[in-house]
């Protein structure tokens, strides 16, 4: 494993972080078990620093349950943030701060950030006194480092940097998106105050480790038919001599040992001049075909309505990305089976009314309800509804029945 300094702190970081976003979960919960191995295997091969968040479900309870020894403990660095969508006032930000503590199990966290800032909402929090907290909250003993996770456009983002005295900056990089959030340049200038930099999702939600286009997956394969595409984009970014960590959401163990592998290997600026002009054709195969920037990040949710937006978003985008076609594709099949109704609740684009919720929570800043509108006039067509419920409630009730009989 190879490790990064912080200069600010003085800690040394491994290249690869445990981002707890995306841990295997079961019946909508974290799985306990599967998880707490995948830790462990993490901790055991060098992985030192762990990210949750107060808004990851039961993240944070989860982390604060498996790392009650102190020497396992001891060997790492708990990252979460504080939900900045939560604070009204002063008087919110410490009882949020006490819990997270307590669903933790520690007295201290190491990092603490700032969660999913952009200009208007750093100077929203500066006004309900944000600084006087983080001092109080440092002086008490109760967060060790400070920083914040960025979700807003790459021009006002060396303003929030400059807003405080940070120790880390999370922001969202990778091959596909390099300029979408800080940007190289936002990037060099963190680098040039001695700031750590975390970066979330590298594999775009997964776009960048799964199937890609025919085209891209011929570039990748030309150049090197034993790297994954996951090798490749972890290896761009890892690349980069500023990035300190690369937070990636494994939820199996082939996930996780490819990132370690990839982590083991690559130091910063030892790709080749051939391997990064081989990810820039990649890249614009890709933004040939991608129709939605969005990364699954699932920030917009819960919808109020019941969509699936990142589902949605997703399924659209491979239709495209993979060249489904005719009226009965792949694509058309997933949708209904995902998110029309067809195996469970339904979350189809059409039920969006339009209410915005989702709007000012989104790090891309799609606006969403257009692209929802994409997709429902892709997807769904007139008496869909009905369809869909005679499926699920006589369809697969007598196609059941039959199979039952047959046996």
């Amino acid at each position: 494993m190879q490790y990064r300094l912080i200069k600010k702190t003085g800690d040394m970081i491994s290249s690869i972080g445990l981002g707890a976003m995306r841990l295997p979960v079961k019946n909508g919960k974290i799985d306990r078990i599967k998880a707490s191995k995948l830790i462990f295997h993490a901790i055991d091969n060098g992985i030192n620093f762990i990210d949750t968040a107060y808004l990851y479900g039961d993240s944070e309870t989860f982390i604060g349950e498996i790392l009650t020894d102190d020497m396992i403990r001891s060997k790492v660095k708990i990252c979460t943030k504080l939900p900045s969508i939560n604070v009204r006032k002063y008087e919110d930000m410490e009882p949020l701060l006490d819990e997270q503590l307590k669903r933790l199990n520690i007295d201290c966290i190491d990092y603490y950030l700032i969660h999913a800032v952009d200009l208007k909402n750093m100077n929203r929090l500066l006004k309900r006194d944000l600084i006087k907290f983080i001092e109080k909250a440092k002086s008490d003993g109760k967060i060790r480092h400070i920083g914040f996770s960025y979700h807003g456009p790459k021009e006002e983002f060396q303003e929030v940097v400059d807003c405080c005295d940070w120790d880390v900056v999370m922001v969202q990089f990778n091959y596909f998106d390099e300029n979408v959030q800080a940007s190289v340049e936002g990037i060099e200038y963190v680098a040039s105050k001695g700031m750590g930099i975390l970066v979330m999702e590298p594999l775009k939600g997964g776009i960048l480790a799964g199937n890609m286009p025919k085209e891209a997956e011929e570039v990748f394969r030309k150049a090197n038919s034993n790297k994954t595409n996951a090798e490749w984009a972890l290896e761009w970014v890892l690349n980069n001599r500023n990035v300190t960590c690369v937070l990636s959401g494994m939820n199996s163990f082939d996930q996780l040992n490819e990132n370690i592998a990839v982590a083991d290997k690559i130091t910063p600026m030892s790709m080749s001049f051939e391997d990064l002009e081989t990810v820039e054709l990649v890249k614009r195969v890709m933004r040939n075909s991608l129709k939605i920037n969005c990364s699954t990040c699932g920030y917009c949710m819960p919808c109020p309505q019941g969509v699936n937006i990142p589902e949605c978003m997703k399924i659209y985008n491979e239709k495209y990305l993979f060249n489904h076609k005719g009226i009965i594709n792949q694509s058309f099949i997933d949708y209904y089976q995902y998110v029309g109704g067809v195996m469970g609740n339904s979350g189809n684009a059409g039920k969006c009314n339009g209410c915005g919720k989702c709007l000012r929570k989104c790090p891309q800043k799609l606006d969403i309800i257009a692209e929802l509108d994409k997709v429902k006039r892709e997807f769904e067509f007139p008496c869909v509804k009905y369809i869909l419920s005679f499926i699920r409630h006589i369809g697969f009730p007598l196609y059941k029945f039959i199979i039952k009989l047959l046996n």
